[in-house]
């Protein structure tokens, strides 16, 4: 086999242009999974150490320290706008490679920040470097596959992303057991390093010659104005920066969660693996009842479940029934339906735009990835001492979603549609 897929999914023109041997679909699965993981590690290994951070740094405002968290994702959705047309010019192996080189060299640099306002620039850096990552590594599931094969292949590779967060938490704190936090930012160049060889040796370029569009002002202004404008695609970018708004407030104030309401820090790792381990579920299922049940029918289902358990979970704090438990149970709930959807949401829009993946899958992001980190900043700066911003957060954002998503189907939901 000469590509990274079978031949009967393949598209025509996926051909391995790579001098290495062709590899086989697991494999790609797992590479796309370990660039997208980099995003991930970035961010949840933080969570044990900004108490650490924010102390070494003379950080005393809690509320300040999540921007060691927000200044990585803006980065990262910034970025993302320039790294899709980058892509269709030039291919996507080169690409990915240089933006892990990026992030690895901003991780050792952070290991040595003198300060809070270097460490945030770096930050940004680090999320601007490996942004090239997903933009890549969502165009090349692009150029392989479409519809509910697409969705699948998509679920599978979130389904491993998705087992980071749940051990990241953990790993940093095992890892500030027996180095200070800035050992963190080392181990993440490391992983960095080992992807950068697996891919470099392993993949093979996913875009055809015929397929590259020139750096050109008025094709880049065309492009982002064709994934914007396209209904489908618009719409369901919207929905993706709403969910990921709400899961952005949820990470940035989980510590404080935990060590402020439930004063149990050393619980905060366990009950985040159980919390995130759920998207990771939603995912496998996800990935196993695409090709039959339809993108649509999938996430749309999920969105509602999702908005439906957090207004129940908003009464249960407004009635001030909420305990550790309650939080657990009600964010895994969310957590699971999250994984359900984004996967698909993202198949779906990317659906009608084969013929400017690149750019398609840096728009997608850029609007994904900014206005979540806009709106999860405002969540996370209300924490209060309670989780009513958090929980509040989730419910508004599923009913805007469900609202755009209406608008998107022209008042249907719930339907196959063009083979999803």
């Amino acid at each position: 086999m000469d590509a990274v897929s079978t031949p009967k999914e393949m598209t025509p023109h996926v051909v391995a242009a790579s001098p290495h041997a062709g590899i086989g679909f697991r494999e790609f699965v797992g590479m796309i999974a370990a660039m997208m993981a980099m995003m991930a590690l970035g961010i949840d290994t933080m969570l044990p150490a900004l108490p650490a951070i924010g102390h070494s740094l003379g950080v005393a405002d809690e509320n300040e320290r999540q921007w060691i968290i927000t200044s990585f994702v803006l980065g990262f959705g910034v970025a993302m706008i320039i790294y899709g047309p980058l892509s269709d010019r030039y291919g996507r192996k080169t690409l990915m490679l240089g933006g892990m080189v990026g992030y690895a060299i901003c991780c050792v640099g952070i290991a040595f920040a003198p300060s809070f306002a270097v460490l945030l620039t770096l930050r940004v850096l680090q999320g601007a470097s490996i942004a090239a990552t997903r933009v890549v590594a969502t165009s090349m599931v692009r150029d392989c596959y479409g519809g509910r094969q697409m969705a699948r292949v998509m679920s599978l590779a979130m389904m491993i992303f998705l087992a980071v967060p749940v051990l990241a938490p953990s790993i940093g704190q095992l890892i500030m057991l027996v180095f200070p936090w800035r050992g963190l930012f080392l181990a993440l160049a490391a992983f960095a390093v080992v992807v950068f060889i697996w891919v470099g040796l392993r993949l093979p370029e996913t875009l055809h010659p015929d397929f590259r569009r020139p750096i050109a002002a008025r094709s880049i202004l065309v492009g982002f104005w064709t994934a914007l404008t396209t209904r489908q695609a618009g719409g369901y970018m919207i929905v993706q920066a709403l969910l990921q708004g709400s899961l952005l407030g949820f990470i940035s104030s989980i510590e404080q969660v935990f060590a402020d309401i439930f004063h149990a820090p050393k619980l905060m790792p366990p009950v985040f693996a159980v919390i995130a381990g759920a998207m990771g579920v939603a995912s496998l299922i996800n990935s196993r009842l695409v090709e039959r049940l339809g993108t649509r029918r999938l996430g749309h289902a999920a969105i509602v479940g999702m908005t439906v358990a957090e207004i129940i979970h908003l009464l249960v704090v407004l009635g001030g029934g909420e305990s550790i438990w309650t939080f657990g149970a009600f964010q895994a709930i969310a957590l699971f339906c999250f994984g359900l959807s984004m996967g698909n949401f993202s198949a779906i829009a990317m659906e009608p735009l084969a013929s400017l993946a690149g750019t398609a899958a840096s728009v997608q992001g850029f609007v994904m990835m900014v206005g979540g980190s806009i709106l999860g900043t405002l969540i996370g700066q209300q924490f209060d001492g309670t989780t009513l911003p958090m929980t509040a957060g989730f419910a508004i954002t599923g009913c805007l979603g469900i609202l755009v998503i209406l608008w998107t189907e022209r008042g249907r939901m719930f339907h196959p549609q063009m083979g999803g």
